[in-house]
Formats: structure tokens, sequence, C-alpha cells
């Protein structure tokens, strides 16, 4: 494979706002590149490392396992404590709404966006102040679970306490 080339330093705004673009066009895998290319060139790019979270997200639809552990890996990076759990909370929540989209077992879907609305709970404990994002996001959650719980299973009840056993209450993939 060729190596990728290096991008100036001076080119990164305009490059981040490509990558933006990119992504507002539904062409995340190309966002995903000029997130990787900037983040080459800065590591401690924020902007960049949020892009890419949200870049690799919105290939749920058509990607599986291998671009969920790149967005949870690349949210862990994040600097700041809120931003890992509001950025965790939408990987969570988008790789349900996936799980919900490709027909896959209810329960597991819904699992998922129970993780999500726990994540956004400890955002909203460290949220700055007038940020109304993480509970937008968990209010979002709430109403989706509402609308399909009566599709659940008594059986999640069983398996979300297995988990809760062994400290592990992030839901099967």
């Amino acid at each position: 494979m060729p190596e990728p080339k290096r991008i100036a330093k001076e080119s990164i705004p305009a490059a981040l706002e490509k990558a933006l673009r990119y992504r507002l066009l539904g062409e995340p895998s190309q966002a995903e590149s000029i997130c990787r290319d900037v983040l080459t060139v800065d590591p401690g790019n924020q902007q960049a490392r949020i892009t890419l979270v949200l870049a690799l997200t919105d290939q749920f639809a058509r990607e599986f396992a291998t671009v969920l552990d790149q967005a949870r890996g690349e949210a862990e990076q994040l600097e700041g404590q809120y931003e890992r759990e509001y950025y965790n909370g939408i990987i969570s929540e988008r790789w349900g709404k996936a799980q919900i989209a490709r027909d896959m077992p209810i329960d597991g879907a819904l699992a998922w966006i129970s993780e999500a609305m726990r994540c956004y709970e400890r955002a909203e404990t460290i949220s700055p102040p007038n940020d109304p994002d993480a509970v937008l996001r968990w209010n979002t959650c709430a109403r989706l679970l509402d609308r399909y719980e009566h599709l659940r299973s008594t059986e999640v009840e069983a398996t979300r306490d297995v988990h809760a056993d062994y400290g592990d209450d992030v839901p099967l993939r």
C-alpha cells in the first residue's frame, strides 16, 4: 500500500472544514480519512478526534464491529471526562440504532440504548454550565426505549443481571 502523504499543519482548519462537509454529504469514510490525516500531523487535535468518532459512527449502518472498536478507542483518547462520557454515549446510542435498522434482536439494541443513557447521565453530572447536550440525548434515548419497550422480551432482564454480577454493564455485541 502506498504511504499516505502528510498535510501541512497550516491546512488543518481547512481540512477539518472539509471533513465536516463530507460527513454532511453522507461520505463518512472520506471524513474519516481527513481526520486521520489531521491526527497524523497534530495527534492532540480534539476537533479532529471528535469528528473522527462521529464519522466512524456514521458508518455503523454499513460496517460491523471493527468500526465500533475503532470509535470506542478514539473516544477514550478524548481529553476531558465529559467528552469521553458524552461521545461514548453517542457511540452506544448510534450502535443501538444501527442494530434496530439491521433488524437485529431488539433486546440487544435496547441494551445499547440503555448504556448510552448511563453515559449521558455521567456526562450530565460534569457538563459545562448551560450545556443541555447530554440531557437532550438522554431524552431522545428515553423516547426510543419507550417506542420499542413493548417488543422487549423478559429475557433481557435476566441477561442484564448476569452482566451486573461481573460488574460489566456494557451490552454484548
